[in-house]
């Protein structure tokens, strides 16, 4: 039976591909409680495909090297690895008007890969600091993250549809003044009109669209309950500051 066997003692793979298992399953368990959209089985199952893919790598054509007329390159399918979580990672991220989503995620695909890789390769050293790495950035980088961005003098926007004709901007620019933050632009995406005989009806509600640019060192989200609360306010949308 042994002969049909590339590497006859694969019971010793199991180890590996145990740890991959375990370490990308706490990455894919703090992206889960985080509620984004690559959780915890997308983390689990691409740490330990990568796992897998290394041992094979490895390990799978031991047979083959017997011969004194073949050379393998063990690296040549941890460089595919890399290649191919790009696929992934790039349907992880995508645009809503001006603000780029997914792409912390998208990192923490990469990083999952590289730690079940690094299992596969026999450096669990590697795995489990690559493991604690993730969570000190994702989750300790963010009170640094937020404070960086409130000290940061650059405008962040603020998109809002409210009821047109009510005085619901003056309103919400006395808010924001109020709050600290200062107009630096504002930019109208859209204005609509809407009543019993049809999106054209002059006599119908009409609502407005636009996009506030604030300057100021205040919380954006403290902000965006606020105005939400306004009446005639529709809706209030705000860029994430991390994802």
């Amino acid at each position: 039976m042994e002969q049909f066997l590339s590497y006859p003692q694969q019971w010793r793979l199991l180890a590996p591909l145990g740890l991959a298992l375990v370490l990308c399953t706490l990455i894919g368990l703090e992206r889960e409680l985080a509620a984004k959209s690559a959780g915890l089985r997308t983390h689990t199952l691409v740490g330990v495909g990568s796992a897998g893919f290394m041992l094979i790598s490895k390990y799978g054509f031991d047979d083959l090297l017997a011969s004194p007329d073949i050379t393998l390159d063990p690296s040549r399918v941890a460089a595919q690895i890399v290649s191919g979580i790009g696929f992934i990672g790039g349907g992880l991220i995508f645009v809503r008007r001006d603000a780029v989503r997914g792409l912390t995620t998208a990192a923490t695909i990469w990083a999952a890969a590289a730690v079940g890789t690094a299992c596969g390769a026999g450096l669990p050293v590697l795995a489990v600091a690559g493991t604690a790495v993730h969570y000190l950035v994702t989750r300790g980088y963010r009170p640094l993250a937020r404070l960086v961005n409130r000290s940061s003098t650059v405008p962040r926007d603020v998109h809002l549809s409210y009821t047109d004709g009510h005085g619901v901007l003056r309103r919400v620019l006395t808010v924001c003044t109020e709050s600290g933050f200062a107009v630096a632009g504002m930019h109208v995406d859209r204005e609509d009109s809407a009543g019993p005989a049809g999106p054209h009806d002059p006599g119908g509600t009409r609502t407005a669209s636009v996009t506030l640019s604030l300057t100021g060192r205040g919380a954006l989200d403290t902000l965006s309950s606020e105005l939400s609360e306004l009446p005639g306010v529709l809706a209030v949308g705000v860029p994430a500051e991390e994802e």
